[in-house]
């Protein structure tokens, strides 16, 4: 199920809301309300395929299971092999849905093989939920976890708002504020800036992210044929369209949580205003990047044995990162790229901190533009022809399948789509770069009128724009 769909905000939504707080008015010793709330959660993750849920559920019972192993062991001799084997069983599943036909098909390809294919479709949210129960099995081993009942455990890994694009919450984060009493009933100090934070993330996701998307697919898709000026506009839109999709899923899963008490991580922090590379992976997709240096870059030594080991340990954990995010040979390149980057300014970060602030935002940000085609491209030829063009200086007119994406409702002055066009990058650059983010928004967030009136307009406008439901780009991840 989406956020941005009538079926979610109509009905699932308010449902939920009001079975959660109803049934939190009972006593505290009878957790139904969690019990509802878990339940409901597989509705919202199986909508769509059902064939799903039962993979998440044998997937909660086994780290469940493992976890308590480890838990009630107190020699590392037995809790070892129980961690290895939680480790084997998740990224086994993993690997099964996400990558198997991708490494098969690359063994196929390189050396003749006729190895089969699963063409299975990936279950939504596996590469969240899988990371989010590994971070809590390897916790387990190091028994730094109280031992949860099953319902607690379930709650934590299904709550819906972040079940299938995050967060990548921590069990820390979200199962004591399910077991304040005081989060049982409802409450219109987290409401209100709930909702208005849904609000923005549904405007950003609805008006904005899938204006750009109409753009890009029509630029990549005539990769080839670019000339500078269109180049540059396509690369900006899809970081632009990427940075609003997924700011506005974070925004809205933000908003949900706090409908019902609970405040999520924050996971989007105005990525765009870095000024290094490293700063940057400091503010997009936060929670990943901190699964990936506890998880990863930690363990394998970190920055503790030297420039070089630590230049390795970059490169691993951002082609582990590039390999998340999806199956193929251009998200290993992204990662390479972003790790190399990340490389370099380790070794010349003194050099790279005495630039101009403005050298150092426009360097970051060119090379986060020029990375991002390579993750959008289907193919490497179509990312090198765009990058290619990019640095041709062969300006021309804007075609109009990229300036028509922007025209105004009803097709009033056509001929002005190219300037309406500018405005939009305009305006969504300055939003990306001048205006506070909505989680810090939501945090100061005051019940005024204008507030109100700002909500209610965004949804009803949103609501009403909803000509097609489309699929956040994490999704796909």
């Amino acid at each position: 199920m989406l956020f941005n769909s009538y079926i979610f905000m109509l009905a699932f939504l308010p449902l939920t809301l009001l079975g959660y707080f109803l049934l939190g008015r009972l006593p505290e010793r009878i957790p139904v309300n969690k019990l509802f709330l878990v339940l409901a959660s597989f509705v919202f993750y199986g909508y769509n395929n059902p064939r799903y849920v039962p993979i998440i559920v044998l997937s909660i019972l086994v780290n469940y299971a493992l976890s308590q192993g480890m838990l009630a062991a107190r020699r590392k001799a037995v809790r070892l092999p129980l961690m290895l084997l939680g480790l084997a069983l998740n990224l086994g599943v993993l690997f099964y849905f996400k990558y198997h036909d991708f490494f098969f098909d690359s063994l196929n390809s390189a050396f003749g093989l006729s190895l089969r294919l699963n063409r299975v479709a990936l279950p939504l949210g596996i590469s969240f939920f899988t990371f989010q129960q590994l971070s809590y099995v390897i916790d387990s081993y190091r028994r730094t976890v109280p031992r949860y009942n099953i319902l607690d455990y379930a709650l934590f890994v299904t709550f819906f708002p972040q079940l299938i694009a995050g967060p990548i919450v921590l069990h820390s984060e979200v199962v004591p504020q399910f077991a304040d009493p005081r989060n049982r009933r409802f409450s219109f100090d987290n409401f209100a800036p709930g909702l208005y934070a849904f609000a923005l993330g549904l405007f950003k996701k609805v008006i904005v992210a899938d204006t750009f998307a109409a753009a890009v697919d029509a630029g990549f898709a005539a990769a080839a044929t670019l000339n500078t000026a269109e180049a540059w506009f396509v690369a900006v839109g899809y970081t632009l369209q990427l940075y609003f999709d997924f700011s506005g899923y974070c925004d809205m899963a933000t908003g949900v949580g706090l409908m019902f008490n609970i405040r999520l991580p924050i996971n989007f922090n105005s990525p765009y205003k870095s000024l290094s590379i490293r700063e940057f992976w400091q503010r997009w997709h936060v929670t990943l990047s901190r699964f990936l240096t506890t998880y990863v870059y930690f363990p394998l030594g970190g920055s503790r044995k030297g420039l070089a080991r630590t230049c390795v340990n970059l490169m691993i954990v951002f082609l582990a990162s590039g390999l998340w995010h999806g199956a193929g040979w251009l998200f290993l390149l992204w990662g390479l790229m972003h790790g190399a980057a990340s490389v370099l300014y380790r070794i010349f970060r003194r050099q790279y901190d005495a630039l101009h602030p403005a050298l150092q935002w426009l360097l970051t940000f060119g090379f986060v533009v020029v990375a991002w085609v390579f993750f959008r491209a289907t193919a490497l030829g179509d990312a090198l022809a765009i990058v290619k063009s990019m640095f041709m200086m062969d300006f021309g007119p804007l075609r109009e399948e990229l300036t028509s994406a922007f025209a105004l409702p009803g097709g009033f002055h056509p001929g002005y789509n190219a300037l309406y066009m500018m405005v939009w990058y305009a305006l969504s650059l300055f939003a990306c770069l001048g205006l506070r983010n909505t989680y810090e928004k939501a945090m100061d967030f005051k019940p005024t009128l204008a507030n109100a009136a700002l909500t209610v307009l965004l949804i009803l406008y949103c609501t009403l724009s909803l000509s097609k439901v489309s699929v956040f780009l994490y999704f796909n991840f």
